[in-house]
C-alpha cells in the first residue's frame, strides 16, 4: 500500500530529500496521481492532526511531571474556573466538561480518593450531588494549569498576538462547522473515542 512520504517520492523512485513541511509535497503528489481530487483540505487538515498529536503529547508530559492525569485536570480546572464557593452540581460538572455523568462519577470518586474534592447530597434535592475542590484540590489546580499554560503559551509564541488572535478566531469557525456538519458538538480529548 503506498504511503505519503517527505523523503521518497513513490515505489523505487530515490529519495529526494526530507522536507521540513511536506504537507504542499503531499498535495502535489495526490494532484498528480488523482487529477481533480480536492486537496486544499491536506493543507490545514495534516497539520492539524500533527499539532493535536504534540500538542497532547507534550501536554501528558507536562501532567506527568505534575502527578496528575488528563481527566482530572479537567475536574479541577473547572471547578477552580467557577470561582468561590469552587462547588458545582455533578450534573452540571458534566456539561460544562462536556462528558457523560459516568465520567463525571469516575472522575468525581478518584479526585475524592486524592483528597482533591468533597461531595455531599444537595439541599433540597435528594438525587442532586455537589462537589466541592477542597484545599489541597484548590493548590494542585493553581500548580498544575500554571506549568500547563504557561508551557502552552511558550508553545505558541512563534506567532504574534495578532496572529494567534486570528487564528483562534478561524479555529473556532472551523470547529464550529465541522461540529454543524457532523451534527457533534462533543469534544473529547484527542485520541479517545
Amino acid at each position: 500500500m503506498p504511503r505519503d512520504s517527505a523523503s521518497q517520492d513513490g515505489p523505487g523512485r530515490p529519495e529526494t530529500g526530507a522536507s521540513p513541511y511536506p504537507v504542499e509535497e503531499i498535495a502535489a503528489a495526490w494532484e498528480r496521481e488523482r487529477p481533480g481530487t480536492p486537496v486544499s483540505s491536506i493543507g490545514i487538515v495534516t497539520p492539524i492532526w500533527q499539532l493535536a498529536k504534540l500538542l497532547g503529547d507534550d501536554r501528558r508530559r507536562v501532567l506527568a511531571r505534575a502527578g496528575m492525569d488528563p481527566a482530572t485536570l479537567d475536574l479541577l480546572s473547572v471547578l477552580r474556573r467557577s470561582g468561590p464557593p469552587y462547588t458545582l452540581t455533578t450534573r452540571e460538572l458534566g456539561r460544562r466538561s462536556m462528558v457523560t455523568a459516568g465520567a463525571v462519577s469516575q472522575r468525581v470518586a478518584r479526585a475524592e480518593r486524592e483528597g482533591l474534592v468533597t461531595r455531599r447530597p444537595g439541599e433540597g434535592r435528594p438525587r442532586t450531588v455537589l462537589v466541592e475542590l477542597t484545599p489541597a484540590g484548590h493548590e494542585r489546580i493553581e500548580a498544575t494549569v500554571g506549568q500547563v499554560l504557561h508551557r502552552e503559551a511558550e508553545l505558541i509564541d512563534g506567532l504574534t498576538p495578532a496572529q494567534q488572535e486570528q487564528l483562534a478566531g478561524l479555529l473556532r469557525i472551523l470547529l464550529q462547522d465541522t461540529q454543524r456538519k457532523l451534527g457533534d458538538d462533543r469534544i473529547s480529548q484527542v485520541g479517545e473515542a
